[in-house]
């Protein structure tokens, strides 16, 4: 009957342990989306800079504009650039040498990843814009391959907005070439625009290389444009959003750079960035 009982609680310990192992699972980089810091940094980058790797964070994604006035201030850290947001204006039809300047450029710097940021309300529309989107967004990812970076599509909350029976971002999954773009998933705003940002990061399993990480406010209504109350941008863990869950299934996906950004903060946005580390550092997921 003792050894019974012994291999019973041997047999229970090795079923636990895949479970115990999983729940252990914890970020080992975090990184930044140095938009966050954009009042502070072009004054103090060197400070700015050092104050964010002394917290923890090990790896940035940068915007291009004005990026060669603080490339000095990246190099004397060890932060790794990551991804680099281009500026959107880039896709547009006769800048295509300059796009291409760029991507030299972020390949220069040693990025592995572009990014397009945004497309402004005055470019949006039905979903015949979304089509031409995708097209330019596979013109860009061709020459980024080329160069041998990845190439992104970082969304916001209005191509989830229903219209003609599917959204524009249904377009952009079935439309854009997966071998030429992938996604940026900013999980706060997919939550906006009412969706699950977990149901999201299953279905787009393998195509998401890049995640955004910042938390929602409570009450914060859903809708499909970017002038949400400035109280709504939270920092990660301050908010709503069921951040072990999204986690799993980020790494799941196959997630492999996580940013923190927050594009409001209610003081000094490296204090905010610093809670959010206190809070995903310490996360088990």
């Amino acid at each position: 009957m003792s050894t019974r009982r012994e291999l019973l609680k041997s047999l229970s310990l090795v079923a636990a342990f895949p479970a115990a192992r999983l729940a252990a699972r914890q970020l080992q980089a975090i990184g930044v989306q140095l938009y966050t810091v954009r009042d502070v940094l072009p004054q103090k980058p060197a400070e700015t800079l050092r104050s964010i790797e002394a917290i923890g964070y090990r790896e940035i994604e940068a915007t291009y504009d004005g990026l060669d006035r603080l490339w000095p201030a990246i190099q004397a850290t060890h932060l790794k650039a990551v991804s680099v947001h281009l500026d959107n204006t880039l896709m547009n039809t006769g800048k295509e040498d300059e796009l291409a300047r760029a991507i030299e450029q972020a390949k220069k710097w040693g990025f592995a990843y572009a990014v397009f940021p945004y497309l402004p309300p005055s470019e949006r529309g039905g979903l015949d814009k979304f089509r031409a989107l995708t097209d330019k967004l596979n013109r860009a990812g061709e020459k980024c391959r080329a160069a041998g970076l990845g190439f992104c599509y970082h969304n916001h909350a209005f191509e989830f907005e229903p219209m003609e029976g599917t959204t524009g971002f249904e377009v952009m999954i079935e439309r854009l070439d997966k071998n030429l773009c992938g996604f940026e998933v900013d999980c706060f705003w997919v939550s906006v625009a009412g969706h699950d940002p977990v149901e999201l990061l299953h279905k787009l399993s393998g195509r998401v290389p890049l995640v955004h990480l910042k938390d929602k406010a409570p009450g914060t209504p859903v809708m499909f444009k970017e002038s949400v109350d400035r109280a709504a941008f939270k920092e990660v863990g301050n908010g709503v959003m069921d951040w072990p869950a999204i986690l799993r299934a980020a790494a799941s996906a196959g997630v492999e750079h996580y940013f923190v950004e927050q594009d409001q903060t209610p003081g000094d946005p490296v204090e905010s960035l610093r809670q959010s580390f206190a809070y995903l550092s310490k996360l088990q997921y």
